[in-house]
């Protein structure tokens, strides 16, 4: 009997040795996929601010709140199951998948530039309705967050494909809940900056008030720059994952000419590093500001000039 309890005890030590080795490599294939997935957690900070401009100060924070739980609900609900099962068993289908959102980034940024160089923008709810507004303003924000949210779980899942597929899945859970607290984290400090301002310019100290006036006069200025980085920010992201699918389904083109404008960059002494990359970015922006003109050519221009000759026939 004790001969077997001594045992059993073995077996236990034994299994709790390999479930903390487990942990430990799930917290390390975690830690390198978060780190893999940075680059498009930059472009999510900076797309978000530009959606709570305008809006009353009381509802900023709901509103990020709302859209960081559908952030999470994309990723874990809805993407985590799919690009695992893909993964598992029609991993193929994860790159047209990617490139039709990526395709949908490189419009919305488009849009949103056509709608500033021609005076037509979306028309916005009245001032009663502030529901409405607040509802087309998650509703909008969300469906961002989703192909985002996407190239992040893809980015992530990608470093880790060659664990098995419960340390994949907890993997990519472990990265959903990291990357969503730090944007949303990050953009709620972002838009209450200048209450923080109002609060700092009304303490007694002359160098707070100085703090805080600088920043109520400055965060309309960090949120309008931000807006900018985040259209440019959707062309470059939605830019280099069509790059990216395109190379991986055979047309190399246009991905060697963005390492042409890397290699480029590298070569010059002293900040190589900081212009390929710049290069490389912009170069990726074009290509998702060609692919989105041409979206919104078809989906503005094209039936307008359809309406129009009908019109004139009548």
């Amino acid at each position: 009997m004790a001969v077997g309890l001594v045992a059993l005890l073995d077996d236990v030590a034994a299994l709790v040795k390999l479930a903390a080795a487990s942990v430990d490599d799930v917290g390390a294939a975690a830690g390198r996929a978060s780190v893999k997935a940075t680059g498009v957690v930059v472009d999510d900070t900076a797309v978000t601010p530009r959606y709570v401009q305008g809006l009353a100060p009381e509802r900023e924070l709901p509103i990020i709140k709302r859209i960081a739980v559908g952030s999470l609900r994309n990723k874990i609900v809805i993407i985590l199951p799919v690009i695992l099962l893909l993964s598992q068993f029609i991993p193929w289908l994860l790159t047209p998948l990617l490139m039709i959102g990526g395709a949908y980034l490189c419009f919305e940024g488009a849009e949103r530039i056509w709608e500033a160089a021609s005076g037509h923008h979306e028309e916005k709810p009245p001032a009663g309705a502030a529901a409405s507004q607040e509802e087309a303003v998650v509703s909008g924000a969300i469906r961002t967050d989703f192909i985002l949210s996407a190239e992040i779980m893809v980015i992530a899942l990608n470093e880790v494909s060659a664990e098995a597929f419960w340390t994949r899945a907890a993997v990519l859970v472990i990265v959903a809940l990291l990357i969503t607290a730090l944007v949303y984290g990050v953009v709620g400090l972002i838009v209450k900056m200048d209450d923080m301002g109002l609060r700092l310019a009304a303490n007694e100290s002359s160098a707070l008030q100085r703090t805080g006036r600088l920043l109520v006069k400055g965060m309309p200025v960090v949120l309008q720059v931000l807006s900018t980085v985040g259209i440019a920010a959707m062309l470059w992201v939605g830019g280099h994952i069509l790059v990216d699918g395109f190379d991986k389904l055979g047309w190399h083109g246009p991905l060697a000419l963005i390492h042409v404008l890397e290699e480029t960059g590298h070569a010059v002494p002293g900040v190589g590093a900081i212009l390929g990359w710049l290069m490389g970015t912009i170069g990726s922006a074009i290509f998702g500001l060609v692919v989105g003109a041409l979206i919104v050519g078809l989906l503005h221009l094209v039936p307008r000039r359809g309406s129009a000759q009908e019109t004139s026939r009548s």
